[in-house]
């Protein structure tokens, strides 16, 4: 299957609340009674666009050819005090981790993250308050009654931020997806060059006695991915909801180790300074290349983190790395 035809991160969507309806104006009329008092009933309020967390949705992707979402008006008042029928409620199941918010003046709305989890998107218009509301002494028969408010109609913008145990970060070319690969069933497409990895993928690693934790393989960073280089905030966003990042540095880079986990850190730290709170591991990959005085004189300079020599398609170091990770993890 090709990478990025069935994972959407980013949907604009057209959202129409329904109007209210409008209080009723009726007038009391029985076969007993030729001038009763008013007995209009109220106006429902308009359907509301709600979004509704799914732990089994994993992309945007039903939402992708969905430009417009209408919700149903309400029903206006009725005679003996009825209320109207409520406007139908437009409910979008959308992945666990989607931010949603306004697309004109880009504000946060709020974001989904548990199952089940509901919030309106767009509120329906309030329905109008029928004549009884309005009798009174010196006015006991009100031959007019409150119209409903309209719905409201705006563009939105939902987002997904990937939700995963461990996110891994690093240049591109440095080993992310082949390591997915081995520790498990996941088929990120692997090739030897920059950006193969377009979109995240994500993978559930097993550990020890039946336990497991989800991985996610972000597309590589570059040097100025915090201003928007290469694939910029499109893939930084989703490292914000990783409980543990995982920098990879390959061991044939032409920089040392230590100065190029130091640009990684710094434009994570230039995207958003609250990610240096969370948990790090370094993992030197590709130690396949290494003999073992050469590992021991590279582990001298490496920065003062949990940090393992790894080999993923030597199978070197792999199950010591889910130890470290694990141990971040339930840190």
């Amino acid at each position: 299957m090709s990478q990025g035809s069935n994972f959407v991160d980013y949907v604009k969507i057209c959202c129409r609340s329904g109007k209210g309806g409008a209080g009723s104006a009726h007038l009391h009329r029985d076969i007993n009674t030729s001038k009763g008092g008013p007995d209009g009933g109220d106006g429902a309020r308009g359907g509301h666009i709600v979004l509704k967390g799914n732990a089994q949705l994993w992309t945007l992707l039903h939402l992708k050819y969905r430009k417009h979402v209408i919700a149903g008006d309400g029903g206006n008042g009725e005679p003996a005090l009825r209320t109207g029928k409520t406007g139908r409620d437009d409910i979008l199941e959308v992945p666990l981790g989607t931010v949603a918010r306004d697309a004109e003046t880009g504000k946060v709305l709020f974001e989904i993250t548990e199952d089940g989890e509901t919030k309106i998107l767009t509120h329906g218009g309030r329905g109008g308050l029928g004549n009884w509301h309005f009798k009174s002494a010196t006015q006991q028969t009100p031959r007019f009654a409150q119209p409903g408010e309209p719905g409201k109609e705006e563009w939105m913008i939902l987002e997904l931020k990937v939700l995963a145990d461990v996110g891994l970060v690093g240049f591109p070319n440095a080993g992310k997806s082949t390591l997915l690969s081995v520790v498990s069933a996941a088929k990120p497409e692997i090739a030897d060059y920059a950006f193969t990895t377009l979109v995240p993928n994500l993978g559930i690693v097993s550990y020890r006695d039946s336990k497991s934790f989800i991985m996610a393989d972000i597309p590589g960073i570059i040097e100025g991915a915090s201003k928007g280089k290469g694939l910029g905030f499109r893939f930084l966003r989703h490292i914000e909801r990783n409980a543990v990042l995982l920098f990879m540095v390959p061991a044939d880079t032409s920089r040392t180790i230590a100065e190029e986990y130091q640009i990684l850190l710094n434009e994570l730290e230039a995207y958003n300074p609250e990610l240096m709170h969370k948990p790090r591991v370094l993992a030197i990959t590709k130690s396949d290349l290494l003999d073992e005085e050469l590992t021991q004189e590279m582990a001298k300079d490496l920065p003062k983190i949990p940090h393992i020599f790894i080999s993923s398609v030597a199978q070197k170091g792999i199950t010591e790395l889910k130890d470290l990770l694990w141990k971040a993890i339930n840190s």
